[in-house]
């Protein structure tokens, strides 16, 4: 056969823009919501993030080392894991828990399942859970001015009022990128203009669960505290920058609605229901362990293929 011809298996997919490119872009996207969040909470804050991707960007190198495969560090997809981590920590955490959790996104979260690709759930959530779940007093503490006090979505759980334009600029408590909505919208209008993704998944995931808090939120269409519910904890950051992972979330048109349903939906669940006042983490990371059965659902049907069913009518 000719060396003219590449002959691969289907889908057959061409694109100029490869993973490093696509990485580097969500890292420039992200880069509103980390220098307002190293602003906002100080030089602590650039020493967690660095810590975090130092420490996975170090453990795919060394893990690859170990079992002998090609270094795929160049690929930023490490960079973009740390810096996503970094992003859901606050900034008073222990250094060598940030660096744990970025130990435990990389080597048991996505090297362990095959490297990128291949990993079942988000890593940068998944360890980020692992270490709420591990050190739960140092991950649900949050300082601002020197004051340690409860986050806006508890206060609010709590009947009390909040200030809604101080959550859209962001200076309140919370983990370091998830104070400022302005800042996250910014980055999220970089992914959407160059392609990186489009707004099926965070649109539904944001309606549905607008729709949900009128329902059963308990204030009717109070929509200041609908608003507050919005902006407050990490729901836009997971919305646009971790439930879109092409990993980990449904390819098919249909399978990103639905994906986003049911986003809304357990979100809606843990904050009004659940003792938390949060609830995005876990609900991305179990809407992912649903993401086969999502694609198998609605995957397009071939043209002139019946399904088992009509043939036997």
């Amino acid at each position: 056969m000719s060396d003219l011809f590449s002959v691969t298996s289907a889908p057959h997919v061409r694109d100029k823009m490869d993973t490093q490119h696509i990485m580097l872009l969500v890292i420039v996207s992200l880069l509103p919501a980390s220098i307002f969040g190293i602003c906002n909470f100080g030089i602590r804050a650039l020493f967690v993030i660095l810590v975090t991707i130092v420490s996975c960007v170090l453990s795919e190198y060394i893990y690859e080392k170990i079992v002998h495969k090609k270094s795929t560090i160049r690929d930023l997809s490490a960079v973009v894991t740390g810096l996503l981590l970094g992003l859901n920590l606050t900034h008073t955490i222990p250094l060598w828990m940030a660096a744990l959790g970025g130990v435990f996104a990389i080597v048991v979260v996505k090297m362990l399942f095959g490297g990128l690709g291949q990993n079942f759930m988000n890593p940068a959530l998944g360890a980020r859970c692992f270490l709420v779940i591990s050190f739960t007093a140092q991950m649900t503490s949050f300082t601002y001015d020197g004051v340690t006090g409860a986050t806006l979505l508890t206060k609010l759980k709590a009947g009390e009022s909040v200030n809604i334009m101080r959550m859209l600029i962001g200076n309140e408590g919370g983990t370091i990128g998830e104070t400022s909505v302005i800042a996250l919208l910014l980055g999220a209008i970089i992914l959407i203009l160059f392609g990186i993704i489009d707004l099926r998944i965070p649109g539904t995931y944001i309606l549905t669960f607008a729709i949900f808090v009128l329902l059963f939120g308990g204030h009717g269409l109070d929509i200041s505290y609908l608003v507050a519910q919005i902006c407050g904890g990490g729901l836009i950051i997971g919305a646009f920058f971790m439930a879109t992972d092409y990993v980990t979330s449904p390819i098919t048109p249909a399978g990103k609605i639905v994906f986003g349903i049911c986003l809304g939906l357990l979100t809606g669940i843990f904050r009004i229901f659940g003792a938390s006042a949060e609830g995005v983490s876990y609900a991305i990371i179990i809407s992912n362990l649903l993401v086969p059965l999502i694609e198998r659902v609605t995957i397009p049907r071939a043209f002139g293929i019946k399904r088992e069913k009509e043939e036997k009518a």
